[in-house]
């Protein structure tokens, strides 16, 4: 959109800049990024023109060894046919399409340039000053100083001629160095490349300079030119000219042009060729580089930007609107707003905004892939009767092969008197923003394969409310030393810190919030047994709480001096519901840390037994002020508690505990016995290596993470197992009705195949309306009840016997948009149809919180409920998916949660499991825990971790792995723990020929050497009781 002010300011002035609403409106509301967050949007751009074919196929064939003549391109486009080139067959009076045109690359010659339609190129200067020391080479071995290392002849053959050859005659006397020369050419475009491919960036602007020469049977002059080969996933290569010079044979020439990609293909290759067949081409030395930017507010694209400088031009609008755009509105420099009442700190940007309009602007070329980038904005909003308001930061990302990626790097919830910043746990950080104001948004970005184009913009706020913008900055993000351990000594493991838990001395110790009254009596709990040492036994008094108000009306306690920085503590208390209860009541034990809520376990009461509360925190702040209390029930409705404790838990004296546990049930008894052999075997040398366990362990995958070539590698090395993370979802496959976008799985799914994983099918529906797509929420009952047919039909015979595991209809405990719409039993339904089609898959029911007592919605017990439900209409529940997010496990909680579970005989997951910490030995801790936890028990079969790869989770602090593929702690424990479940022994074998371990289950390699022979053979090692006997004959 155009804007309807600009004015140029002093660079020191305090100014605003505002976006006022367009009269006009977008043309097609599909284009618009903040629709479409699942790379369901139609296309930006229109479609590249059709691609010429004559050149491409000839270039093909040649690259088979074919000996078909071709068209040269790069002489086309100049209007006049090449004599060797078109024999025979002249066009008059029609050109071929420019390759920008064809391909996406921008490209330059000396004398022309052709005008990018986002940025502005500066002059490239003079190209015989070109000099190879000036800047970075791109090419290896630019003048044959190791002969032909790197260069490959097209077709044809090379040699290198060197100053030590002896008697140079002619062209060569004329050389001071080496050369090559490209004989035998049968064809004009066979010659003399090098891949260049990772050498060179998208965006940038390249200089070529290269010493060419010619020999043989020639008469004049003879052309030679500089080629691109840009070679694209599943499409023809195409040809990019740079290029050309005419030469003669007494003369070295200089071959010069300029080139640039917007977007890199899979392979690029350079080269050089040209003269008529049976000429000698002579190459004394070729130089690509990047030289720097002349000017300083130039909009041309840089070679590569500094790490550490802002890639955003004209962050602060000092140079008013410029590199800025707008979509849907206008934008509007200000000094000041709000009657002088809103004042910018540099300058800032503010507009009235609907939905589907934001500011924006383009850093194609200046951002790297696989480099994590920080973004911090100053913003905030204004407008009358301004409530709240959602402002993000998205980075709206196109591929060559024009997919479009949104990528959502920060938000900030804004109110007109508060700013909630989200923070882990349900916790809120409140920061008054007034209109006297301003605050920062931040996150962070990687970009995983290679862009065509990246726009970086701000959205979200309804219509009538305006986003202010005050700076914007977007730079390598800064890499910070990893955290220590912390330092935790002597501590009091399994010691209840609550003053007069037992109420042996009355209430002393408590107090009640506000107006409600504690009196104890007496009662007993039961999940802390195995984590409370012998220093504090449970009594059978507890505490009557009346005349409540208030929901949050309860005992207290402070515990600010007894709690201990980054340890874990399990909370346990009994809870029973007294007089005034009516229907499901809540109680929960909770935590006031500075002001903020902390959970520490949950329960829903709906009759009037006790009822155990479980749960878990850790503080990583030092707070000034704790208060620990019990909420929950409505006004009015009386409350008991009983054997209230906290205390931090011992996870090193669990571990042990889970070894022994773990070696009784994930190990086998394994007995090789030897034979073949006339002597006796006694003494011979046995070496067992375990090459894999066997027990499933897997991680979420997206599918921009295989282009990231370090994210595979690890990937692939360490798990086994895979589940898609948006991918399969409903509202990825169809985001409008009748529009399939398959493509994504498919991609992920054949990548999974080629390294032999297993996958899950995550999942056919989801519950929760909010992930329903609107096409869906639209649909009468009628069209649902089709829709959701036809979704059933459509992914299940396309995939049927692909994916091991469906997640049939994820969170139902937190959801119910299917079954309030199609009646209850839509869902026993939904199991009994995908079971039809498709009946090699386990289906799952998958939901969260069911291990930490966090929730009441979701409990073991609700779980186990909703499980027989489904059994009792007819549904093949296979399996139960345990999400698995938790904040700070603690192992007899999850145990607990397992065992309950474990009751209906059916196999249990962890579907999509992290921890999270800004510490990363206490992250480790807690997913150690997890693992351990969950391999330790017999109804556990598998885990998926949801992630691992920073910038590519749900949850901030949860990674393994950086950003830039650096290993943090919680990376290095889970492969000792990957490492220490893998079984290696050697020995000798004794007098009956046999040797004997203990071994983990899974596939192993056996080494035996007897007689001076060596013997191997692959065994696996299954589930059993009985030892496993593996004959080996030698």
């Amino acid at each position: 959109m155009e804007n309807n002010q600009q004015k140029r300011l002093p660079w020191n002035s305090s100014r605003s800049l505002r976006l006022h609403q367009s009269n006009s409106t977008p043309t097609n509301s599909a284009n618009l990024p903040f629709q479409f967050k699942h790379g369901s949007g139609e296309k930006v751009f229109r479609n590249l023109q059709d691609k010429v074919s004559r050149s491409t196929e000839a270039r093909a064939n040649a690259a088979r060894g074919e000996t078909e003549k071709r068209h040269c391109l790069a002489w086309y486009l100049m209007g006049r046919p090449w004599a060797c080139c078109f024999v025979g067959r002249v066009y008059e009076g029609h050109r071929e399409p420019n390759p920008s045109q064809r391909t996406g690359e921008k490209m330059e010659s000396p004398s022309t340039s052709n005008a990018d339609p986002f940025h502005s190129g500066g002059s490239n200067g003079n190209m015989d000053s070109l000099k190879d020391g000036d800047t970075a080479n791109v090419i290896m071995n630019h003048d044959f100083s190791k002969g032909l290392d790197s260069w490959h002849a097209n077709c044809c053959d090379a040699f290198v001629v060197s100053p030590q050859s002896g008697h140079r005659e002619g062209l060569a006397s004329k050389s001071s160095g080496n050369y090559a020369v490209i004989s035998n050419r049968k064809e004009c475009w066979q010659g003399l490349e090098q891949d260049i491919t990772g050498r060179i960036f998208s965006g940038s602007n390249y200089t070529v300079l290269a010493s060419v020469g010619v020999s043989g049977p020639i008469q004049g002059l003879a052309n030679v030119q500089a080629t691109l080969k840009l070679e694209y996933r599943d499409s023809a290569a195409s040809y990019l000219f740079i290029g050309r010079t005419s030469v003669s044979k007494e003369q070295w020439a200089k071959v010069e042009g300029t080139f640039s990609l917007s977007a890199l293909p899979e392979r690029v290759v350079f080269y050089l060729e040209g003269p008529s067949p049976g000429v000698d081409l002579l190459i004394e030395s070729v130089v690509i580089s990047c030289p720097n930017t002349s000017t300083s507010d130039s909009m041309g694209r840089e070679c590569i930007a500094d790490g550490n400088e802002n890639i955003i031009l004209n962050p602060s609008f000092e140079d008013g609107l410029k590199n800025w755009s707008a979509r849907g509105c206008k934008i509007v420099l200000h000094d000041s707003m709000g009657g002088g009442k809103v004042l910018p700190q540099s300058g800032n940007c503010d507009r009235t905004h609907t939905d589907l309009e934001w500011i924006q602007q383009e850093i194609t070329g200046r951002v790297q892939r696989k480099l994590a980038y920080e973004v911090i904005a100053v913003v905030r909003i204004f407008g009358n009767n301004v409530s709240t308001a959602d402002v993000r930061a998205t980075l709206w990302v196109q591929t060559p092969d024009f997919r479009e990626q949104y990528i959502s790097i920060a938000n900030v919830y804004l109110y007109d008197k508060m700013t909630f910043l989200n923070v882990e746990n349900l916790l809120h950080s409140m920061k008054l923003a007034t209109d006297k104001e301003w605050v920062q948004l931040q996150g962070k970005f990687l970009l995983n394969g290679n862009p065509s184009r990246v726009i970086i913009y701000l959205e979200g706020p309804p219509a009538g409310i305006d986003i202010l913008l005050n700076s914007l900055i977007v730079k390598h993000a800064e890499k910070f030393p990893p955290s220590p351990p912390p330092p935790i000594e002597n501590a009091a493991f399994g010691v209840n810190i609550i003053t007069n838990s037992s109420l042996s001395d009355g209430t002393n110790g408590w107090f009640p919030l506000d107006k409600c009254r504690n009196w104890f009596t007496t009662y007993t709990a039961s999940m802390a047994r195995d984590s409370l040492g012998p220093h504090d036994s449970l009594s059978g008094r507890y505490i009557l709480v009346t005349n409540r108000s208030q929901i949050w009306m309860g005992p207290a306690q402070i515990i600010t001096d007894k709690v201990e920085l980054y340890l874990t503590y399990q909370v346990s208390a009994w809870v029973r519901l007294g007089y005034g209860a009516a229907g499901p009541q809540n109680v929960n034990i909770a935590l006031s840390v500075d002001g903020q809520w902390v959970n520490g376990g949950q329960v829903e009461i709906n009759d009037d037994r006790w009822h155990e509360i479980g749960g878990s925190f850790r503080i990583e702040k030092k707070p000034d002020r704790v208060m620990v209390y019990v909420q929950g029930p409505a006004p009015g409705i009386d409350m008991l508690i009983a054997g209230l404790h906290i205390f931090p838990v011992d996870r090193q004296a669990r571990f042990r505990y889970l070894e022994i546990q773990t070696d009784q049930l994930r190990k086998r008894d394994v007995i090789l016995k030897l034979s073949g052999s006339d002597c006796s075997l006694f003494g011979t040398f046995v070496k067992v290596r375990q090459v894999q366990n066997s027990f499933p362990i897997g991680s979420c995958v997206n599918r921009t993470n295989i282009d990231n070539e370090e994210f595979a590698d690890f990937f692939t090395k360490n798990f086994n197992w895979a589940v898609f993370g948006n991918e399969l979802k409903w509202y990825w496959t169809e985001p409008q009705r009748g529009n399939f976008n398959y493509r994504d799985a498919d991609e992920l799914l054949n990548f999974c195949e080629s390294h032999n994983f297993e996958t899950r099918g995550h999942c056919i529906f989801w519950e929760v309306e909010s992930t329903v797509q609107p096409w869906v929420r639209a649909l009468n009952k009628n069209d649902l009840m089709i829709a959701v047919q036809n979704r059933l039909t459509g992914l299940l015979t396309r995939y049927k016997g692909k994916f091991k595991h469906y997640d049939v209809n994820n969170e139902m405990l937190h959801g119910s948009f299917y079954q309030d719409h199609l009646g209850k039993d839509i869902r026993s339904n939904m199991f009994k149809i995908a079971h039809q089609l498709d009946p090699s898959a386990t289906l799952f029911v998958n939901d969260y919180h069911i291990e930490d007592g966090c929730d009441y919605r979701s409990s073991p017990e609700k779980y186990i409920q909703q499980i027989l439900d489904l059994q009792e209409q007819g549904a093949p529940v296979g399996g139960i998916g345990i999400q698995g997010h938790i904040g700070s496990p603690v192992g007899p909680i999850v145990c607990s949660a397992l065992d309950k579970l474990g009751i209906l005989g059916l196999p249990i997951w962890f579907t999509e499991l992290d921890v999270s910490s800004t510490n990363e030995y206490v992250r480790a801790d807690d997913l150690e825990v997890m693992l351990r936890e969950a391999f330790a028990h017999p109804a556990v079969e598998g885990i998926m971790l949801w992630g691992f790869w920073e910038l590519f989770m749900s949850r901030d602090n949860a990674h393994l792995v950086d950003a830039e593929g650096e290993i943090n702690e919680a990376g290095r424990r889970y492969l000792a723990l990957k490492e220490e479940w893998l079984s290696h022994c050697h020995g000798h074998v004794d007098e009956q020929g046999h040797f004997e371990f203990r071994g983990f289950q899974g596939t192993y390699e056996v080494e035996i050497v007897a007689f001076s022979k060596k013997v191997s053979k692959t065994f696996v090692v299954e589930k059993g009781d009985s030892p496993l006997v593996v004959s080996i004959d030698l």
